[in-house]
């Protein structure tokens, strides 16, 4: 009997581990784990939510070398902007995250990496669409382009998923005020001084900001066009900016989903084709603009635009003044001291 039971302990003992790992991997994602997560001794997957990733990405959004929407994932987007600022810091870029490049880091930002946040009344307000259409089409009977959810708002208000967000915040409802809830404390952004130049890497998919001397300031992942409606080469210059745009269709963009053959509006609103900021460009129709998906950007093409999360649109037309020259790289390599500027033709908005 005793055997059996001293047989029963252990075999409780091996498995207790393996269960205690399990449920550490589904709970680890809170606030504490967050807060204080280490620097990864090697390379997180870029599939699965890591309490570190969710640290590194924050550091990176408020250093204003973003990592597109913050969703705890080593994704691509993260991983350029990682290599971004390694870059700029002069440290040697790794698959493994460097000592010191975690280091430049986390003391650049000692702020907490995740906040308790309060949802107010007008985080739940709306009006909320109750389904965005695929169509444009279907969008220009609409009186705003809204969010489809409080979900939906909140998580691109603190730059998140809603996935990461709701991991966060298990059992939330998020559409009740005063519920109290964890997200990133992306208010701790770093400030850009006066951008001088920028740069958009069609290869790569990438847009930088530069000052006068040439010191790197700003990355955001972007999505350019494709080879059917390219983005520019050559150099243009900021001609606008507008918080809050009307996208207008043209029939010569000629869209295949777009049966109209005359022109039409859609009215203003984060899920706008253009999202929530428009920064214009010395092409007509071309611009920097916000986007509906922010998990599509730097994934997908764009109709010759070039496309960046709401916020990171936002950020970027709210420090560039009229008259900044925008240069398109062709080629990674490309300088663009040696570009020769070349006028684009017409292309979609979007």
């Amino acid at each position: 009997m005793m055997r059996w039971m001293l047989g029963a302990v252990m075999s409780l003992w091996l498995i207790c581990p393996v269960l205690a790992g399990n449920l550490d991997a589904k709970a680890n994602l809170d606030a504490k784990a967050v807060n204080d997560a280490a620097r990864p001794a090697k390379q997180p997957a870029t599939d699965k939510l890591n309490a570190s990733v969710v640290k590194l990405q924050v550091l990176l959004d408020r250093a204003q070398f973003s990592p597109g929407e913050i969703d705890g994932k080593l994704g691509e987007n993260a991983q350029k902007a990682l290599k971004a600022f390694a870059e700029q810091n002069g440290i040697a870029s790794e698959k493994a995250i460097a000592p010191e490049l975690w280091d430049k880091l986390t003391a650049a930002s000692e702020e907490s990496i995740v906040i308790d946040y309060k949802i107010d009344e007008a985080d739940v307000k709306g009006p909320f669409l109750k389904e965005l259409p695929a169509r444009l089409e279907q969008m220009r009977s609409l009186k705003a382009l809204s969010y489809t959810s409080a979900l939906e708002g909140l998580a691109e208000k603190f730059h998140m998923s809603a996935d990461l967000l709701k991991a966060l915040n298990a059992g939330k409802s998020f559409d009740k005020a005063g519920e109290m809830i964890v997200v990133a404390n992306v208010s701790a952004r770093k400030e850009l001084p006066r951008i001088a130049r920028l740069e958009v890497d069609k290869k790569l998919g990438t847009l930088k900001a530069f000052d006068g001397s040439g010191a790197l300031l700003a990355f955001y992942p972007a999505s350019i066009g494709s080879p059917d409606r390219p983005t520019p080469s050559g150099t243009l210059k900021v001609t606008s900016t507008n918080e809050k745009p009307t996208y207008h269709y043209n029939p010569e963009y000629k869209f295949k989903s777009v049966k109209s053959r005359e022109p039409f509006d859609i009215k203003p609103g984060p899920n706008n084709p253009v999202g929530s900021y428009w920064i214009g460009l010395s092409a007509q129709g071309y611009g920097i603009h916000g986007t509906a998906e922010p998990d599509r950007v730097s994934k997908s093409a764009s109709h010759g635009c070039v496309r960046l999360t709401n916020w990171d649109a936002r950020t970027l037309g709210e420090n560039t003044k009229r008259g900044t020259p925008v240069v398109f790289l062709d080629a990674p390599t490309e300088s663009s001291s040696k570009q020769k500027s070349k006028t684009a033709g017409k292309r979609a908005a979007n």
